[in-house]
């Protein structure tokens, strides 16, 4: 039985750190901040342990992924011992367990870490205890990358007197975007009686409950530009054995963003730059002094569409200038999802060549069952595209066998034809 209780003890949650995985999906240019993409995740890990040096929180809880896979050499072990000396300077304790990045089986090199640093068994379920915090920390990471078996429901009871932690990596009931690991329910994890629930495997943060708190804080720095906005840990404070403040707080390094605009105002690209200026502007003050990757859309209907698309390389130049300009802004991916401005309605109303394409592209793209038909006649093509094109997790993935991506393709193609067979029209 653990008795002792100290007034006002702080514990930082965090979670898939994925130490040195390198930032996807960006390609080098002149005035590119490279060297902060580079060791985005290693300065998020730094600003972790200020954080809990600031905090003067006495426990660091890591739920997995604090890897990314196999060391390419001792470098990443060294760093992250590194940090774990500058807490137990601090007098900061560290508990942590394997996910299926960093499972057993997956890392193959080790090293002694401080004495202030606890890993918890892959076997079966772990208890440390911190009898001086009043703190019982209970766990179990992968043994292998794989893990479909229900870890939580073989997890101890709760310890009286304890304020109990539950540390899991874990997809809950499942997560779009995560593979199905270690699956629970909510009722598992209340059942256990614990106070506290630190979960990890899920890159956006999340509280499944507040009775008891159960929370994803969301992995440490984003990757990819699906993973945008603040990312960082989560603070707790205990006070009498209860949890009195539960507060998120953001370290990353880099931030991701989404920067969509409306040109259909802009008359000219360049009024089309000026009000993406304005946006990206906003985003860099958002992002509060960090780096920013930026995936710039352009989107609606616009009198500059046509010179944005006959000089593409050209314009896309011209942003990532203006981005240099505003500061540490990384312009990940241009998209131009802008249209001409085009009467649609009565375009199809005509007889000739241009009103059968806009009939047929149209009747096409609202017809479920032809939108099938053509998904089946392109499985042979799907079939022989490289599968990293296939399935990349960054949103550039191809994906020839959903209704939605087939649709958005007819749009595009219904525009580039009708500026195509419009432009000749004007200019025979």
């Amino acid at each position: 039985m653990i008795r002792a209780r100290l007034r006002g003890v702080k514990l930082v949650h965090s979670a898939d750190l994925h130490l040195d995985s390198p930032l996807r999906g960006l390609q080098r240019y002149e005035g590119a901040p490279v060297e902060q993409m580079r060791g985005a995740t290693r300065l998020a890990l730094e600003s972790l342990v200020d954080l809990c040096l600031d905090e003067g929180a006495a426990l660091l809880l890591i739920a997995g992924d604090l890897y990314d896979g196999d060391w390419k050499d001792y470098s990443t072990g060294l760093f992250f011992a590194r940090q774990m000396s500058r807490l137990r300077r601090g007098d900061v304790h560290v508990v942590w367990i394997r996910g299926n990045h960093d499972a057993a089986s997956q890392i193959s090199k080790h090293l002694q870490l401080p004495d202030n640093v606890t890993e918890l068994s892959t076997l079966k379920p772990e208890t440390i205890a911190f009898e001086e915090l009043g703190i019982a920390v209970h766990g179990q990471g992968f043994s292998k990358r794989v893990v479909t078996e229900d870890l939580a429901s073989n997890y101890p009871a709760a310890i009286d007197g304890a304020f109990n932690i539950g540390l899991l990596h874990t997809a809950a009931t499942g997560r779009e975007g995560h593979e199905q690991y270690a699956p629970c329910s909510l009722e598992t994890l209340l059942a256990k009686g614990y106070d506290y629930w630190a979960l990890g495997h899920v890159h956006k943060r999340e509280v499944l409950c507040e009775e008891p708190w159960v929370v994803f804080p969301g992995n440490l720095q984003g990757r990819h530009a699906k993973e945008t906005g603040a990312k960082g840990a989560t603070i707790v404070t205990i006070e009498d054995g209860r949890p009195t403040a539960v507060r998120a707080r953001a370290v990353d390094a880099v931030r991701w963003c989404r920067c969509e605009v409306a040109i259909d105002d802009a008359r000219s690209p360049h009024e089309a730059l000026d009000l993406l200026r304005a946006a990206l502007s906003r985003e860099v003050e958002a992002a509060a002094g960090r780096a920013l990757a930026a995936r710039i859309i352009l989107q609606g209907a616009s009198a500059a569409h046509d010179a944005l698309v006959d000089d593409k390389e050209r314009w896309e130049a011209e942003i990532r200038a203006l981005a240099t300009d505003l500061g540490d802004v990384w312009v990940e991916k241009v998209k131009l999802q802008s249209e001409p401005i085009i009467d649609l309605v009565a375009l199809g109303e005509r007889d000739d060549a241009v009103g059968q394409i806009v009939r047929a592209l149209q009747s096409l793209r609202h017809d479920d069952e032809r939108v099938h038909e053509l998904i089946e006649e392109l499985a042979e093509l799907r079939r022989k595209l490289p599968a990293e094109l296939r399935n990349r997790s960054d949103d550039g993935g191809l994906r020839l066998d959903d209704p939605t991506t087939i649709r958005a393709a007819l749009h595009d193609v219904q525009h580039l034809l009708l500026a195509r067979l419009l432009a000749q029209g004007r200019n025979p």
